[in-house]
């Protein structure tokens, strides 16, 4: 397997995060390796750095590497050839982990989404009642059935954002958005700033378009506005992707002061904002009268992404894009080589569920805080040193662990069928290992069966007992 990509030892060091005081056996080694690889912090045909010369950037052994990428080789996971290197590969067979087999008992727990709201089927059903008048059409609605663009409109109007339809371009998902926007408007090497932590399969996304990730920290509870400052001054920066409403994964809210001061700081340097709002309607804590304006308010520059799935259901596949007038053209232009349209039915379905988006809403939300609740008690109870945030909105609570070990206990709950994200996938620059991110929308039940085996992992990784060795699941999925 000729190498696509070469991973450089010192690179290699940073992703695994390996502390001196605390160097992992050969076997915790291939594990955490394995985890970036199917994390996809490591893609497959990546050349991982000799043992040579990993063994000198970090603080183990050369017996200890060379073990690893032998137990890496026997679980097919590295092909080493002579001339070559060792390069990454992944398993024949290999089975994605967010769709066990029926009647299995392994817990995903690496998605923050449930189960389709309140009034979903209804919607279905009044939109296929509707869908006999566009069936004499062709069906590619490139920009979107002009009912879902108004109504989207009218929802950034309402917020205090005044916007009309001509600046509503429907797509397949957020992510689908956000793929159309950086590979049409931005350039291969451009700079993007990020949140750090950040919704991973953003930092992703923009890598693959082959823009280049910086990370801004964030507390969990508000942005580093001198970091950020500091970044768009050291060196030109095109964009910046920022998700202020319940962020992806700490649930911070961003004020209207701090969208006020992020947009100032943006405008300055000529950095374009572009504004995830796939977590908006999951105000838990806020009434939705007292929200923040829009940060594309601030900014008029902005590029402003929504989506149904968190609000409604990710089966809908239903996300927008807001734009400058100016802006959309090219967009548009793009999209007829992109995927040309959105299907229609979804698209008349989420139009039903905004005309009746706050009775949905409502119950949706109430189901979220209990189980938001139950989850803070089950974990408090079950693991007391641990440390919780208090999120007003959004799908999960941002853990802070009483030792850098996220990735060592994603390791270990494979051993108790339970899939995690492990902290590290939400950076861009390395760190979080210190953090755990557990989506709370799912039953109280499930909720207390899946703390029973974290806290079972937990031990685990707290008495340092090996793991049972690399598993032969596929890479995981995190939304």
């Amino acid at each position: 397997m000729a190498p696509t990509s070469v991973l450089s030892a010192e690179r290699l060091h940073v992703l695994l995060d390996i502390e001196a005081d605390d160097p992992p056996g050969y076997r915790e080694l291939a594990d955490l390796i394995r985890l970036l690889v199917l994390d996809g912090r490591i893609p497959a045909g990546t050349r991982l750095p000799s043992e040579r010369e990993l063994t000198a950037a970090l603080p183990l052994s050369r017996t200890t590497v060379t073990r690893a990428y032998a137990v890496l080789r026997d679980a097919e996971l590295l092909v080493s050839r002579r001339g070559s290197g060792s390069v990454v590969t992944l398993p024949r067979g290999a089975r994605p982990p967010y769709t066990p087999p029926s009647g299995s008992s392994m817990v995903g727990w690496t998605i923050a989404a449930g189960q389709a709201a309140p009034g979903v089927g209804l919607a279905y059903s009044r939109a296929l009642e509707q869908l006999p008048a566009y069936l004499a059409q062709t069906g590619y609605e490139t920009v979107g059935v002009p009912v879902l663009r108004e109504l989207v409109a009218q929802r950034y109007a309402d917020r205090g954002l005044p916007t009309d339809p001509d600046q509503i371009l429907v797509t397949s998902g957020a992510q689908s958005a956000l793929n159309l926007v950086s590979r049409t408007l931005a350039a291969r090497g451009d700079r993007v700033v990020v949140e750090s932590p950040t919704y991973p399969n953003a930092i992703d996304s923009l890598r693959r378009t082959g823009l280049r990730v910086l990370g801004v920290p964030h507390d969990g509870h508000r942005l580093d506005l001198d970091a950020l400052a500091a970044a768009v001054r050291a060196a030109p920066v095109a964009w910046a992707y920022l998700i202020p409403d319940f962020q992806n994964p700490t649930g911070a809210l961003m004020d209207d002061i701090m969208r006020h001061e992020v947009a100032s700081i943006l405008r300055r340097s000529t950095t374009v904002p572009i504004v995830d709002e796939t977590m908006l309607d999951l105000a838990l804590d806020v009434e939705e009268r007292a929200m923040p304006v829009p940060l594309a308010a601030h900014h008029p520059g902005a590029i402003t992404l929504g989506s149904a799935s968190k609000s409604f259901w990710g089966g809908l596949r239903i996300g927008w894009i807001r734009a400058p007038h100016a802006v959309v053209p090219r967009l548009v232009a793009a999209r007829e080589t992109f995927d040309i349209g959105t299907p229609v039915l979804e698209q008349l379905a989420v139009a039903e569920l905004l005309r009746v988006r706050e009775e949905v809403l409502d119950e949706r939300r109430d189901t979220l805080r209990a189980r938001r609740s139950a989850l803070r008690t089950a974990v408090t109870d079950r693991l007391p040193d641990w440390s919780l945030n208090s999120p007003a909105g959004g799908l999960s609570l941002w853990v802070r662990l009483p030792r850098r070990a996220s990735s060592r206990l994603v390791v270990a709950a494979e051993a108790q069928d339970l899939l995690l994200t492990a902290g590290p996938r939400f950076y861009a620059d390395g760190g979080g290992e210190s953090a755990l991110r557990l989506p709370y929308d799912r039953s109280t039940g499930a909720i207390d069966d899946a703390v029973d085996r974290l806290a079972l992992a937990w031990e685990t990784v707290l008495a340092g007992r090996p793991t049972s060795g690399p598993s032969r699941r596929g890479p995981a999925l995190t939304a």
